[in-house]
């Protein structure tokens, strides 16, 4: 079974060199990785928390796009979408809150520097505290349960967050579970192996600190004015350089292999000018980044096919969060009202009742097909293919096979659903599919001695 990874990024600003090596780069490299069903999602929703400018907001959610499109983000192999375009989240987030104490809330740690940060003042302890940075946590735990992620990768302080997430899930899967694990428990994965790039002064890259080197921003001229004002020492060419405290060399290492990164310290140290040496650091970083400011600029000049990827995310996305969001509208009692069915009816009925394989096409243009059990439940969803007749092959092989069939079909299971369960169903519909053929050839074959009879009532006596 893969290992769900999610990610979200805030749509408030405009990705620089240290978003890139720290959170860009390591994702997509993850996201390429055997057995990983990745998730990447911009998080909207959440920038709203942070800022009230809308021409920002809309902004940083197209260049943040465009930048993880261009640094290589395969949309054919993960799942790409805005959190505003997926309604199933926010209807999740009110599911959840509604078994979220206050207290939890209480001390979540934005929330406590806020009240902090207002006592240190003088001020009401609430004083500009929104319900929507108030519930954050909330609505992080749903973007995670949602997809029921397995993995979470977070810097240490988010990990408060996810610990948040696996109690609500928790609490959740007992009040309505019935016995069934609804959520998986999430585990933050921390990044201490990540790199933290140096800012302009030393400091960590931040534009809290104004001391960030763009990504693509200022194209080639601005990557070399930024490194022009790296802070160095004052040692002249030709003067010997220490290159373990010189934070140049770590944004240069970023960027490096091992033999680049060795001629480079065994220069500095027999002498290299630091002229010289951030000249050195713009070509490395260009020849890396210099390709995807392009791909970047040609997304910026057609926000339609930005629009195109992300729309194509969602219904992706929407196809795991849809039912799953109707399977908890049924656990919390969000039913549909129908009849009252007598028990003694009610249990012949389920008795009787069997699993069901259906086809589809979706808007993508693709074929899918889906096994679920008697009550609807999704036991078996296939991947997307091109031709009608395969996903038709593969629906009559399942129906008249059942598990020899499986191995080979391009199906997964669902999330929660054991092989027994399918096996199970599988056999349910094999022997259904059996009687049914049964049924079908038995009634042609009253249909022909009916007929044969009718010819013979009918011919002329010798």
């Amino acid at each position: 079974m893969n290992q769900r990874v999610l990610t979200g990024i805030t749509t408030t600003g405009t990705p620089h060199l240290g978003n890139y090596v720290g959170a860009i780069r390591p994702a997509i490299a993850a996201s390429r990785e055997p057995g990983v069903e990745s998730f990447f999602f911009l998080a909207d929703y959440h920038a709203l928390i942070k800022c009230d400018d809308p021409a920002r907001i809309a902004r940083s959610r197209l260049e943040i796009a465009a930048t993880w499109l261009a640094a290589g983000l395969d949309t054919d192999r993960v799942t790409f979408y805005r959190q505003s375009d997926i309604p199933e989240i926010t209807e999740l987030n009110w599911l959840l809150t509604c078994v979220t104490a206050k207290g939890q809330m209480n001390r979540a740690h934005a929330y406590k520097a806020s009240v902090d940060a207002n006592e240190a003042k003088g001020q009401e302890p609430d004083d500009g505290v929104t319900m929507g940075l108030f519930c954050y946590p909330i609505l992080m735990a749903a973007d995670i349960l949602m997809f029921n992620a397995h993995r979470v990768p977070v810097g240490r302080d988010q990990v408060q967050h996810i610990e948040m997430a696996r109690d609500v899930a928790q609490r959740f899967n007992h009040l309505y579970g019935a016995g069934k694990e609804l959520f998986a428990l999430p585990e933050a994965e921390i990044e201490d192996s990540v790199a933290t790039l140096p800012g302009l002064d030393g400091r960590k890259m931040s534009k809290s600190y104004d001391n960030t080197v763009p990504l693509f921003e200022g194209g080639a001229k601005g990557l070399k004015d930024a490194i022009a004002r790296v802070v160095t020492d004052s040692r002249l060419p030709g003067e010997p350089k220490d290159p373990e405290a010189a934070h140049l060399v770590t944004l240069h290492d970023a960027f490096a292999d091992a033999a680049t990164r060795e001629a480079f310290r065994r220069d500095l140290v027999a002498g290299l000018g630091w002229g010289d040496a951030k000249q050195r650091v713009v070509d490395l970083i260009e020849a890396h980044v210099g390709p995807m400011r392009a791909h970047y600029a040609e997304l910026m000049a057609h926000p339609e096919r930005i629009e195109e990827v992300l729309q194509a995310g969602a219904a992706k996305a929407r196809r795991t969060a849809t039912p799953f969001l109707a399977e908890l509208r049924q656990a919390v009692g969000l039913r549909q009202m129908v009849a009252v069915v007598p028990p003694a009816v009610q249990a012949a009925a389920d008795k009787s009742a069997t699993p069901l394989i259906k086809q589809y096409r979706e808007a993508d243009g693709l074929f899918y097909f889906k096994l679920t059990d008697a009550h609807n439940h999704l036991l078996l969803q296939s991947t997307g293919l091109a031709d009608g007749r395969e996903a038709g092959n593969w629906v009559k092989r399942l129906k008249t096979e059942g598990d020899a069939a499986l191995a080979e079909a391009p199906v997964a299971r669902a999330e929660g659903v054991s092989a027994e369960a399918v096996s199970q169903a599988l056999a349910a519909l094999v022997e259904a599919t059996r009687l049914a053929e049964a049924e079908k050839a038995a009634k042609a074959e009253r249909a022909e001695r009916a007929e044969r009879a009718e010819k013979a009532a009918t011919a002329p006596k010798a």
